[in-house]
C-alpha cells in the first residue's frame, strides 16, 4: 500500500477508511493533500473492497482549499489545482464502492464539496456546513456544482451567498446528508448505513451507482432511454440471474465475482 504524507489509508475487512490527516491545517486542501486522496481512491477504487469511508482527523472534517497554497499561485496554477480536485470530486463518484463521508466539525469550501460528492454522508451533530467565498473575496464556485445537485436551487443560494454555516439537522433536512447522529455514535452509524449499502452483488452495484450519476442531470427523456437499456442489459448480467434465481428458489444468493 501506498505510504502518505497528508491522509491515512486502512482497510479493514471490505472497508477502505481514508482520513484526511492535516489537522494542523484544518485538513485544507493543498495540491498535495489532493493529489494523495486522488490516488488514494483511485487505488481503493482498484481494489475488491465494498465500501470506502472519507474522514477527517483533528477538530474539523475540511476547511476547504488551502489559501496558503492558492495564494503562492498563477492563473494557470491556480486552474490546474481546481481541476485537481474535480478529478477528485469525479473520482469519488465513478470509483464502484460506495463512498460515505463520515463528518465531524466544519466542512466548509471544497470540505462541503467532500461532502456533496460522496455518495451517502453521515454527520455528527457537531457538524457544520459552509460555502464560506460568498462573505469573502473568492466565491466558491466549484464546490457549488455538487452541493447544488444535493439540495436545489433557493437553499444553494442561501448557502453561498450568505456564506453562513448550515448545522448539522439543518443539512439533513436540506438533503445534503443522510442521518445526524449524536458524536459518540458516529462510527456506529457510519458502519451500520455502510453496510445496508453494500448489500448484494458489488457488480451489479457498481453499474447502477454508474447510471445514476450518468442519468441524473440528463432531462426526464434521456435519463429513461439511458436506463431503460442499461437496465435491460443488466437483467442478462450473472448478478442479475443469480438474483432472479436465487429469488424464485427461494434461498440465499452465491453472488459470482
Amino acid at each position: 500500500m501506498t505510504e502518505y504524507e497528508h491522509i491515512l489509508v486502512k482497510r479493514d475487512g471490505d472497508t477502505v477508511t481514508i482520513t484526511m490527516n492535516r489537522a494542523a491545517r484544518r485538513n485544507s486542501l493543498s495540491g498535495e493533500h489532493l493529489a494523495e486522496l486522488l490516488q488514494a481512491f483511485k487505488e481503493a477504487g482498484d481494489s475488491d473492497a465494498t465500501g470506502i469511508v472519507l474522514a477527517g482527523d483533528g477538530p474539523v472534517f475540511s476547511a476547504g482549499h488551502d489559501f496558503g497554497d492558492v495564494a503562492d499561485r498563477d492563473l494557470s496554477g491556480v486552474r490546474d489545482l481546481l481541476q485537481l480536485c474535480t478529478e477528485l470530486m469525479r473520482t469519488i463518484e465513478s470509483v464502484p464502492q460506495v463512498v460515505l463521508a463520515r463528518v465531524h466539525g466544519l466542512a466548509t469550501a471544497a470540505g462541503c464539496q467532500l461532502v456533496a460528492s460522496c455518495d451517502l454522508a453521515i454527520a455528527a451533530e457537531s457538524a457544520g456546513f459552509a460555502l464560506p467565498g460568498g462573505k469573502g473575496g473568492w466565491f466558491c464556485h466549484t464546490p457549488a456544482v455538487p452541493v447544488a445537485r444535493s439540495i436545489g436551487r433557493k437553499r444553494l443560494m442561501e448557502m453561498a451567498l450568505t456564506g453562513d454555516v448550515v448545522d448539522a439537522n439543518t443539512a439533513e433536512w436540506w438533503g445534503l446528508v443522510n442521518a445526524v447522529v449524536p458524536d459518540g455514535d458516529l462510527d456506529d452509524a457510519v458502519t451500520e448505513l455502510l453496510g445496508r449499502a453494500t448489500r448484494g452483488s458489488p457488480a451489479s452495484r457498481a453499474l447502477g451507482k454508474r447510471t445514476l450519476y450518468a442519468q441524473l442531470d440528463r432531462p426526464e427523456a434521456e435519463a429513461y432511454t439511458l436506463a431503460v437499456e442499461v437496465m435491460a442489459s443488466a437483467s442478462q448480467l450473472p448478478a442479475a440471474k443469480e438474483g432472479m434465481a436465487a429469488f424464485l428458489e427461494k434461498r440465499r444468493p452465491e453472488w459470482p465475482e
